[in-house]
């Protein structure tokens, strides 16, 4: 079912376990993330990022392609479809369009600016009864244009945006999007606990989930990270399963060429991805 994530993302903090979000990009992503979703018991998180929306044929697509999705499939376990990255006119957009959860992402704004744009968002999405995603401290590394320097966020602006009355708060603590460097410091938990001190009960997000080490993701979900987001992993995945059939001529042996096969082995290599998630974070058995 089709839900706002703030109650799933409270019961998570409250219960020490995060839930995933994995970014869509077709409707295989999305099928394979529902399926893997249902079959673990778990809540889920659908990210959907401003070029993907525009890629999959525009919000529209998107939200009718997961409720068919969800029906068809008998899909029972908590969904989300959430904006990833968005800028104030494409959060605009994804709320017409029926997204059940919106991220605003003011980072590079100055706070005061990403503030009262926030607020806006705020304002116009609990009238909805969709969840809100701020950020704070922009996230490293490029994800569909978004560039971020990998800031540490600060802890007195992160409490200035959380009394705003967002539903989660995503805040830069060293992490970045896509691949880590070998020279990655690491997370910066003493900053991450000064922002769980400054913004209380709030639900944390960490962005460019993929490659951290188990036991950074164990003791982030330990200082109130409830939401964890997984792209890169998945696209990796996928990328050398298709690699993988290609290579192996499978291609050309009878009807290879169908893109049903073509597409299968990507198919379950981003469940396998995504379960081993959901294990990682702990979500299984909590939908």
């Amino acid at each position: 079912m089709l839900v706002s994530a703030k109650e799933m993302l409270v019961k998570a903090r409250e219960g020490k376990y995060a839930v995933g979000q994995f970014n869509i990009n077709n409707l295989e992503w999305t099928k394979a993330i529902l399926l893997t979703a249902q079959e673990n018991n778990s809540p889920v998180i659908l990210g959907v990022s401003e070029g993907a929306g525009k890629y999959m044929g525009g919000f529209k697509t998107v939200v009718g392609m997961t409720k068919g999705l969800i029906e068809e499939l008998s899909i029972t376990v908590p969904v989300a479809i959430h904006l990833d990255h968005g800028s104030y006119d494409g959060a605009l957009k994804a709320m017409e369009a029926g997204f059940s959860s919106i991220m605003f992402d003011g980072s590079h704004y100055d706070i005061k600016e990403n503030i009262a744009k926030t607020k806006a968002i705020i304002d116009i999405a609990h009238n909805r009864e969709l969840s809100v995603e701020a950020e704070v401290g922009s996230i490293g590394g490029e994800e569909d244009g978004v560039v971020g320097s990998g800031e540490i966020a600060d802890a007195a602006e992160c409490k200035a945006i959380a009394e705003l009355g967002v539903d989660m708060l995503a805040a830069g603590i060293g992490n970045i999007h896509g691949k880590y460097p070998e020279n990655w410091s690491g997370l910066n938990f003493e900053a991450l606990g000064n922002i769980q001190d400054a913004t209380g009960n709030m639900p944390l997000v960490l962005h460019g989930g993929t490659g951290i080490p188990e036991d950074m993701i164990k003791e982030a979900i330990s200082l109130g990270v409830a939401k964890i987001n997984v792209n890169t992993e998945c696209q990796l995945s996928f990328a050398a399963a298709t690699r993988k059939y290609f290579e192996a001529g499978k291609d050309l042996e009878g009807k290879g060429f169908d893109p049903r096969k073509i597409l299968a082995p990507g198919f379950e290599a981003i469940k396998s991805t995504v379960k081993e998630k959901m294990e990682l974070f702990g979500s299984v058995n909590k939908a």
